[in-house]
């Protein structure tokens, strides 16, 4: 029998690399021996992906992309479908738990200068993916069709006919009609199913390779491959497989365990996962008292309300959204530190990520507030934060006074 294996590992070694492959990106992989409780969150974004995949086929197999039977359907699936109920929460649980561990890779980023040189590329792979799972989600949030669904995806589309010259055409573009109807339905399941989910994987594929050629970055942010031992093998590095498989194996069991309580327990999460406007059905002829998006676009849909229209046009609070969007694509480029890691910044970077997250939180939570007087005011003091942590690091890391790195990793 082992040898009838290995003639057969053989003859598809001769037609296809999977031998080289396993060797280049798992067992002869040398991953950095001090990665910390951050680094769990890439990993747990890929499990998340495959959850979101496999649930979301079965729930095509009884979803209906009709606007007369999409709610409806979404109901016989939750009370009639043997385990929908299950397949559902689980899929809407799933879209919350991506935005959390995408948020918190991200924020390991910032921490330890993961978008540094060498791994600009990288990073700027891993923001396409990001905005790819923007787009996934918004186009994924209309297809329930409860009220909060279609208001929703009515005000964030109309967003786009404040863009001069072009803005109607581009609105009526996105929709396929004049407003929100059957056509933007079947538009945007086409694109939730298919198109965007091909990408992600693609660009997701692209993002380890990527990570694979540079070698990953470590709390130290040091570079195990300029330290290598007499068999070619970095000195501080251990093989991916199988020390890291079980050390991220664990923490895959910890999500779990907290993913299948949410879906079980509390898949609404109190009005955030599943907003309760969205149990009723769509109705294009009354309007709910508060539009909101989902929790994970709510920093910049504050960032968009706290700007004030332009002769009656929402055109800057757009281009105000869409920069607090883009401008992590030019991190590698603003940040002049001399050190990577948060462990050797000095203060004044400590300060800035710091208030950047509160900036970001406290927009979080204002975004899902009526949008009264009070709360605007400190959505653009929050803002004017937010934004100053990107278009000040030129200067605030080039002033900061920073400890000198270690020769090598360290193990705290």
């Amino acid at each position: 029998m082992m040898n009838l294996l290995k003639n057969l590992l053989a003859w598809v070694d001769e037609r296809f690399p999977l031998t080289s492959t396993w060797k280049a990106h798992a067992s002869e992989y040398y991953a950095p021996k001090n990665f910390n409780f951050w680094y769990f969150f890439g990993g747990l974004a890929l499990l998340v992906l495959v959850i979101q995949i496999v649930s979301g086929i079965f729930l095509t197999m009884n979803y209906k992309p009709d606007a007369l039977f999409a709610f409806a359907s979404v109901e016989y699936i939750m009370r009639d479908v043997q385990l929908g109920w299950i397949l559902r929460n689980i899929h809407s649980t799933g879209a919350s738990m991506f935005f959390i561990v995408i948020y918190l890779h991200m924020f390991r980023g910032l921490m330890y200068g993961s978008y540094r040189k060498p791994r600009e590329l990288l990073w700027i792979i891993g923001m396409i993916i990001y905005l790819a799972l923007m787009g996934e989600a918004f186009m994924g949030y209309l297809l329930p069709w409860g009220q909060m669904s279609f208001w929703g995806a009515q005000v964030i589309v109309n967003l786009f006919s404040s863009v001069p010259f072009v803005g109607q055409d581009l609105a009526i573009l996105i929709r396929g009609d004049f407003v929100v109807s059957d056509i933007t339905l079947n538009r945007f399941f086409a694109l939730h199913v298919v198109a965007i989910p091909l990408i992600l994987v693609l660009i997701i594929v692209a993002h380890l390779v990527a990570l694979h050629e540079v070698g990953s970055n470590n709390p130290d942010g040091i570079e195990i491959k300029k330290n290598k031992g007499p068999d070619g093998h970095p000195v501080d590095g251990i093989p991916f497989f199988p020390y890291m498989v079980v050390k991220d194996a664990v923490a895959a069991v910890a999500f779990l365990i907290v993913f299948v309580s949410v879906v079980f327990f509390a898949p609404d999460m109190g009005g955030y996962f599943l907003e309760y406007n969205n149990f009723v059905p769509a109705n294009p002829m009354k309007t709910p008292e508060h539009i909101a998006p989902v929790w994970y676009f709510t920093p910049y849909y504050a960032i968009l309300r706290a700007v004030p229209p332009l002769f009656g046009s929402q055109f800057p609070g757009v281009v105000a959204m869409g920069v607090a969007t883009v401008i992590f694509f030019a991190l590698p480029w603003l940040d002049r530190g001399q050190v990577k890691s948060i462990r050797y910044r000095g203060p004044i970077y400590k300060a800035f990520l710091a208030s950047f997250v509160v900036s970001f939180v406290g927009l979080g939570y204002l975004g899902l507030m009526p949008a009264t007087e009070l709360y605007t005011w400190i959505s653009r003091v929050l803002a004017v934060v937010y934004f100053a942590f990107f278009f000040l690091m030129p200067w605030y890391t080039k002033i900061d006074k920073c400890k000198p790195e270690p020769d090598r990793v360290t193990s705290k």
